[in-house]
């Protein structure tokens, strides 16, 4: 087992399938008009689109509606911060959405159909066409041009056509398809895209992972593809304000279809066979607004002969341009999204980079650990590394030693092997290394030496002289992005692919402990561990250096470490008795709630499951349906909160989903993590995860044990102090974030409050509602407790509205109250923007950077109100939050 991995970054995101969402159509029209030229993005500027090849039999030709793709992602995956602090959820959602094309389909063409800004043809036939679309969310507008660097990287066309839309490119390139003999799989959740379906067109739900053929359009909507306009036409689109025929339905639009074939047909027997028309209003719909239905019909129409440039040649799959992803996806921040790239390595025209020159030297026998030592004790800098049998450090025991101290040679000390092979004894090598581990005056670097640091202290030797920490240097440079493991290091900083620790041990059952790997294979391994980080020092002390924060972390974090390994290595000792006593108890709370929730829903239920809760509250009970999801009515904490409010089975299932929480989250796992050695758990503090600066815990997350609830506090009565002679001391800043924005503001009334000693939250209650200090309820220090943590990071009045349960508008009303009362605050805010927009990051009170792109200039902020976009929160968010990290710390 190895650290390298340990707690360097955050858990890689698989968000779940998106839901399909409400289509993101773009109807065509094939009425005539002005010929146009259309040009594609291309993937490669200037590279002129090439002509269709002669045939396409046998050949896959897959077309993306890329709005459509990108609406989907963007709504159905939670926000996700860049490295730079700007939205790349979409991004992301996107990018997995191509590689998984790319990887499970193997298309042989593949093309990224656009939108242009501006209105198109059918604005001209018909003005109010999509009059009732919003504007493109704010946090989705600048992860367009992402998406096609992204799409460009893949070597995927990117087409589009002026005073045309996607859907239109899309329909062009399905007809070329089909007349080529090739098939034509069109990837959109647009209903539209149905009247393209042939013997050689489909469409793909990429959600469900569905084709859509002539069949299931005959089951579900009872046509077929050629009747797909006049279907349309008849009912209309509300999603792009196209009129159909009021009161004409899908279920009767079929009927008339199937009684009289076309549009043209139904209009005439409206005009002329009245009586083979049932519905005296909907007969007279038919007359009346004929005109409205033959318009409908050129406006649903797609244009199969849009006048865009194809890059055929360009659109078949095989070359990426490996280096150009790889450098978007940390640019992104995507873990993950690289070894998926390598399975696609065959398709690329790139070699991956050559490795670097280093000798790995194994030291197994005393003769040559005696001349190793005798070399590294003249050393006055070396880089080392551990290797052990755990990545928890106190329950690691050391597998072996890699050192360097020139960039093209490392050192291996296996002290443990498989059976039958050659290695040194533990506690020699230990007491012959000591010396140089614990000598000051040598200079010791690493990659994540916290890890080491606790090894090396649980079997007796104090590492002295630390320097630098690669992990930690990368950290202040590249706050934002979500890793910092020595793989990513080298891949970023020196182009240089790792050996994946998997690579030695193996995953699931199978996977083994680093002391049954046979030693030749680890030498390789261990030697680079101790290798990168002297190569990469030089180049992240440089840049630390350049961007001001080397103070940071020589002063700061370096000397951390220390604090966090004596924390880390002490752990604190746990009660497993109280833990066992609150196990039995709430198990036997957990069986009553489950015979209540029985009760109330009269039957037995699977209570974790949504789908039998959503048959039981909705369907039998009932009860308002308040949101839906993909699946159905939400049952989630809100809703049942809510819910609560009218009947008592929801607030059961809250009580029982409560403790079924707290009995496995910690009640029951927190024995299980107590190290048998000491009795007491020893968590990890990370240094290097969130983006503010502030630390983080886990192994178990010691910071999110709860603490309002009588529960929560049961379980925190389980951390007892050592002995009786010690005691436990809980000590906090008082509301630390509050105080900075005072401290920066220098806003007079909120300083003065703090200056008192005031209720913040009430003195600002008061100030909004205008109101004396004794005459503010509880409601309003609530709401002003909302508008303090929430209004200063950028919440919206639709924001505050939802949290408060209040209007949108008196939401409004108390956020420009608040601002009025505390001028200072606003002015602070806008400093911080609009800094941050000219330079390009922000900084903490002593100098912790984060780059940060995205923030708007005060123009269109101004248009905005107060409404801020992701990184614009991210911003005053990093600047308050940093600080207050920076001030802990």
């Amino acid at each position: 087992m190895t650290h390298r991995d340990r707690q360097t970054s955050l858990p890689g995101f698989e968000p779940e399938p998106a839901p399909e969402p409400e289509p993101e159509p773009e109807p065509k029209s094939s009425s005539p008009r002005t010929a146009r030229t259309c040009h594609p993005t291309l993937t490669e500027p200037g590279r002129p689109a090439g002509p269709p090849p002669q045939s396409l039999e046998g050949k896959t030709v897959w077309v993306i509606d890329s709005h459509s793709l990108i609406y989907q992602v963007f709504h159905a995956l939670p926000n996700m911060a860049g490295p730079r602090g700007e939205p790349v959820g979409a991004v992301f959602g996107f990018t997995r959405d191509l590689l998984d094309l790319l990887q499970k389909k193997k298309p042989d063409y593949l093309f990224c159909a656009f939108d242009l800004p501006g209105k198109t043809f059918r604005h001209e036939m018909y003005d109010q066409y999509k009059a009732q679309r919003k504007e493109m969310p704010e946090d989705l507008r600048p992860q367009i041009e992402s998406i096609r660097r992204v799409i460009g990287a893949l070597g995927i066309p990117a087409l589009a056509c002026e005073s045309y839309e996607a859907d239109d490119v899309l329909a062009t390139i399905a007809r070329i398809t089909d007349e080529l003999g090739g098939q034509c799989i069109v990837v959109t959740g647009d209903k539209d895209c149905r009247q393209l379906i042939t013997d050689r067109v489909m469409i793909y739900n990429i959600r469900k992972d569905e084709v859509f053929d002539r069949d299931a359009l005959l089951q579900k909507w009872g046509i077929a593809p050629e009747q797909v306009v006049d279907f349309q036409a008849l009912v209309g689109d509300a999603s792009d304000n196209v009129p159909g025929v009021p009161l004409i339905g899908p279920k009767f639009a079929q009927q008339l279809l199937e009684k009289f074939g076309t549009l043209d047909d139904v209009l005439d027997a409206a005009l002329n066979r009245a009586d083979e028309i049932s519905g005296a209003k909907r007969k007279e719909n038919l007359v009346k607004y004929r005109d409205q239905a033959e318009l409908s019909r050129k406006l649903v129409r797609l244009d199969v002969e849009t006048p865009v440039e194809i890059d055929w040649p360009g659109g078949e799959v095989g070359e990426i341009h490996r280096t150009a992803a790889q450098a978007l996806f940390r640019e992104f921040g995507f873990r993950n999204m690289g070894e998926r790239l390598d399975a696609l390595q065959e398709m690329s025209g790139e070699a991956r980079p050559p490795a670097l020159e280093v000798e790995y030297r194994l030291v197994d026998t005393p003769e040559l650990l005696e001349t190793f030592v005798a070399e590294m004790r003249r050393q006055k800098c070396i880089s080392l590394d551990t290797e052990t049998t755990d990545v928890r450090p106190r329950w690691a025991e050391i597998v072996g030693y890699s050192f360097a101290w020139r960039d093209n040679e490392a050192w291996y000390l296996p002290v443990r092997a498989p059976e039958g092979e050659r290695c040194l004894d533990p506690k020699t090598t230990l007491e012959v290394l000591r010396p140089i581990l614990e000598d000051p005056e040598i200079e010791k670097i690493g990659q994540n030496l916290k890890y080491d640091m606790i090894v090396l202290r649980s079997a007796g030797v104090e590492l002295a002289g630390v320097a630098f920490d690669t992990m930690v240097a990368d950290y202040l440079l590249e706050a934002g992005r979500r890793g910092h493991n020595l793989d990513e290091l080298a891949s970023r900083y020196l182009g240089h692919t790792t050996t994946k620790i998997t690579e030695l041990i193996g995953t699931g059952k199978n996977q083994k402990r680093m002391d049954e790997v046979p030693v030749a294979q680890v030498v390789d391994y261990a030697g680079e561990d101790a290798m990168l980080p002297l190569r990469l020092r030089p180049i992240l002390a440089k840049s630390m250096e350049e961007t001001g924060v080397n103070d940071l972390f020589t002063n700061l974090e370096l000397p951390l470490i220390d604090v966090l390994v004596e924390i880390e290595h002490n752990g604190i000792r746990v009660d497993v008795e109280r833990l066992s006593e609150l196990s039995r108890r709430y198990g036997r709370r957990i069986d009553e709630l489950e015979e209540t929730i029985f009760e109330l829903a009269g039957h037995p239920l699977n209570i974790a499951s949504p789908k039998q809760l959503q048959q039981v509250l909705f369907t039998e009970l009932e009860l308002p349906i308040i949101k839906k999801t993909k699946t159905g009515p939400s049952t989630d904490a809100s809703v049942l909160e809510e819910l609560a409010r009218v009947h008592p089975l929801p607030a059961k299932i809250i009580e029982y989903r409560q403790y079924a929480k707290l009995k496995s989250t910690y009640v029951d796992a927190l024995p299980e993590m107590v190290y048998p050695g000491t009795g007491r758990v020893h968590a990890s503090f990370n240094q290097v995860v969130t983006a503010t600066g502030r630390l983080s815990s886990s192994d178990p997350n010691l910071q999110n044990i709860p603490v309002r609830t009588d529960a929560g506090r049961e379980i925190r009565s389980a951390f007892i102090p050592e002995g009786k002679d010690s005691v436990l001391l809980a000590a906090d800043y008082s509301q630390i974030e509050l105080r900075f924005l005072a401290h920066f503001s220098s806003d007079e009334r909120l300083c003065e409050a703090f200056a008192r000693g005031d209720d913040i939250h009430a003195q600002v209650a008061g100030q909004v509602n205008q109101v004396p200090l004794e005459e503010v309820t509880a409601d309003m220090r609530r709401d002003a407790k909302a508008v303090n943590f929430g209004v200063i990071y950028g919440q919206s009045a639709f924001g505050l509205a939802k949290s408060l349960g209040i209007e949108q508008d008196a939401a409004a009303q108390f956020i420009d109250s608040y601002f009025e009362g505390y001028p200072g605050i606003g002015a602070f805010l806008d400093e911080v923007l609009a800094k941050c927009r000219k330079n390009g990051y922000v900084s903490t009170i002593l100098g912790r950077r984060r780059a940060i792109s995205g923030v708007r200039d005060e123009t269109a902020r101004s248009r905005a109100g107060r409404q801020t976009n992701l990184a614009e929160r991210t911003a005053v968010n990093t600047v308050i939050q940093g600080s207050a990290a920076d001030l802990i710390k």
